[in-house]
């Protein structure tokens, strides 16, 4: 399999890198980050543009890392190279069902 620049990791501290292709299972995943730091990555799921994946092994409740801030929390464990989005991710940000259900209780 052809190694191709398919991914970026936003900061140091991130666990989950962003395609900037459309990405097929089993691709080998070239990844850059902002130090210019290349690693590489087996990816286990179809992925597509924009979409995040993981850059570990990620255990259920342990923080989704992007742009150095937690983003989200795991529902499930999350294998190196999986899909990381709203099937296996509970989002911290932008969620206005918690603000009227505070607002409300």
């Amino acid at each position: 399999m052809k190694i191709k620049k398919k991914a970026i990791k936003l900061h140091i501290e991130d666990n989950v890198a962003t395609s900037i292709n459309n990405l097929q299972c089993e691709d080998i995943v070239e990844i850059s980050d902002t130090t210019n730091n290349i690693s590489t990555v087996i990816v286990k799921d179809n992925i597509p543009f924009g979409h995040k994946f993981s850059l570990k092994n990620i255990l259920k409740n342990e923080s989704i890392i992007k742009y150095g801030e937690i983003i989200g929390k795991a529902t499930q464990n999350i294998k190196i190279g999986q899909h990381v989005h709203i099937h296996n991710v509970e989002g911290n940000r932008g969620r206005g069902d918690l603000w009227i259900k505070r607002r409300l209780d």
